[in-house]
């Protein structure tokens, strides 16, 4: 990768900061009052008028940066091609949730793909004081109490001195979900969490305080940014079968990369949950 490139990456990156940042403020004045919350595919799955104000902010500023980028939104939809080679992901609020019960566990989420993989991306937890950013080649990084400080992964090699994550799907009651495996986990892993946010999942894998995190069932815009903050702090990211990882698959592994192997052969064994 030539210096021109990870310039630009970081250019991106610069981009995404500056927009996730006025994204996180304005959330952070939401959680005085969340106001109307309404359901989406059936009653866990949550929207608040916060979810919509912020991705119309979100989508505005990317608009006024970089005209003509395709962006994947989780509320709004496609915006242009996003198949085309450059395209943001975004997700205004990642554990809405969370967020619409006054947990402070949710963020916001922005990434730029191209030809299908993160290349800048930012994750901003406004009511934790958390950012974490990473670019392809200019590693990954956390901004906490206005110190920016690099990150890297854990170094624990056996699972069951792990802690792991996992989430569940909202419609969980009716189809498909990933039960077996969490109770398989449960028993094999240190310990397993689940905080209710799969970008924030992503980014405690970078940041060490996570060693591993499998999740099925999801959305380009809950695994994008964090799988690009987790490969630049030096963790690994597949499918999860071990297969190469996107976005648009809604399925991935993460880890520090020492335990990888074991959680793909604990998962052979009980059996991946449905994609």
């Amino acid at each position: 990768m030539t210096e021109a490139v990870v310039s630009e990456h970081r250019e991106y990156l610069r981009i995404a900061r500056a927009v996730g940042h006025e994204a996180a403020e304005l959330l952070c004045e939401a959680q005085q009052e969340i106001g109307v919350i309404r359901t989406k595919s059936n009653e866990r799955d949550l929207v608040t008028e916060w979810d919509t104000h912020t991705e119309e902010l979100i989508l505005a500023r990317l608009a006024e940066f970089t005209p003509g980028i395709a962006v994947l939104a989780e509320e709004t939809g496609k915006h242009g091609d996003t198949e085309a080679e450059l395209c943001w992901v975004i997700d205004p609020i990642d554990g809405t949730v969370n967020f619409a019960h006054g947990i402070p566990l949710f963020c916001v989420c922005i990434s730029l793909e191209v030809a299908g993989q993160p290349v800048a991306a930012v994750v901003e937890a406004p009511a934790m004081g958390w950012t974490f950013s990473a670019s392809l080649g200019g590693g990954a990084h956390i901004r906490v109490s206005e110190r920016e400080l690099a990150m890297q992964v854990s170094q624990t090699t056996e699972l069951a001195k792990s802690m792991l994550a996992s989430g569940f799907p909202y419609d969980r009651a009716a189809t498909s979900h990933n039960f077996a495996q969490w109770e398989h986990f449960q028993r094999k892993a240190g310990a397993c969490r689940r905080f209710g946010a799969a970008s924030l999942d992503l980014c405690m894998v970078a940041r060490g305080w996570l060693d591993g995190y499998w999740e099925t069932r999801l959305s380009p815009w809950d695994l994008s940014a964090g799988a690009l903050i987790v490969r630049e702090a030096g963790g690994c990211v597949t499918g999860i079968t071990g297969d190469t990882f996107s976005s648009r698959s809604g399925h991935a592994i993460a880890s520090n990369g020492g335990i990888h192997k074991e959680i793909l052969a604990e998962l052979a064994i009980v059996g991946t949950p449905k994609l």
